[in-house]
């Protein structure tokens, strides 16, 4: 969360001296600094749109796989669900509460 609000801070910047730079009249670095810190501003905002969680994933028919797995992060043991109308996983914690979901 850290490395993505310094990176927004960083190209909203950069598109701010940019915008300077092409008013003043010193277009090739301005330009490029203004390019820059608007692609980067734009690919921040779909990276969030494309990887926002998602909600509603107890719906569809979830069928276990069988796999267990113990997860590295809270050495719990994990079980995992798979959707076969959506292609999501889902790790379940055995005393069952959801802990992710992932599309595959």
């Amino acid at each position: 969360m850290m490395l993505r609000t310094a990176l927004l801070v960083a190209s909203a910047g950069a598109s701010l001296v940019g915008l300077v730079l092409c008013l003043v009249r010193v277009p090739v670095p301005g330009i490029q600094l203004l390019v820059f810190g608007v692609i980067t501003l734009l690919a921040l905002s779909f990276e969030r749109w494309r990887y926002r969680t998602r909600t509603g994933g107890a719906v569809g028919a979830w069928q276990r796989t069988g796999e267990r797995f113990e997860d590295p992060e809270t050495g719990r043991i994990l079980d995992v669900e798979y959707n076969p109308e959506s292609g999501e996983r889902r790790y379940i914690d055995r005393d069952g509460a959801q802990a992710t979901v992932r599309r595959s």
